[in-house]
């Protein structure tokens, strides 16, 4: 007699290195979906750092803005993150966008700093960049060429101030 659940087992070990990939790929978007949300939820209520500081990065290409499309659910952001100890804006802001994008960063302008609310407090550097290379996408999402309507209704919360600064 054959359990169903041994089946279905010896069906899962016997997958596909694609197969695998896809199953690792999906497990990396569930746990940054649960990491991100977490850590929002719990640093919005408690900012026992006070305000984090973060850079993030305007790549501009044939009149659309690279957006990553978020595997947490939560809309599209520009490419770019919290800056860690000792890292200046510009170093994580370029860090990031490799992270994210795949691309290097070739040259970066400050455009302007804000301090945002939305999610957790935050002091964000908001550069202009030009970047090359190969598009990839990380655990925290997919990286996507998209018209500044196409990104409006969908912007995070807390860089809606950047989506409107860069459309005027």
């Amino acid at each position: 007699m054959e359990i169903p659940v041994c089946k279905e087992l010896h069906r899962h070990i016997s997958t596909s290195n694609t197969e695998s990939a896809t199953v690792i790929q999906a497990i990396q978007r569930l746990a940054f979906k649960f990491i991100a949300k977490s850590a929002i939820a719990i640093y919005s209520r408690f900012p026992i750092f006070g305000d984090l500081n973060a850079a993030l990065a305007v790549v501009r290409q044939d009149g659309l803005i690279l957006v990553i499309d978020r595997n947490d659910g939560r809309g599209f952001s520009f490419p770019g993150g919290f800056t860690h100890r000792g890292e200046s804006a510009e170093g994580s802001m370029r860090r990031e966008v490799k992270e994210e994008t795949g691309l290097e960063v070739a040259h970066a302008q400050l455009l302007f700093e804000y301090r945002a609310t939305a999610d957790v407090p935050c002091k964000v550097a908001v550069f202009e960049a030009t970047a090359s290379g190969s598009l990839s996408g990380s655990w925290e999402g997919t990286p996507r060429w998209l018209s500044v309507p196409e990104v409006r209704s969908k912007i995070l919360p807390s860089q809606a101030e950047v989506l409107r600064r860069i459309s005027t």
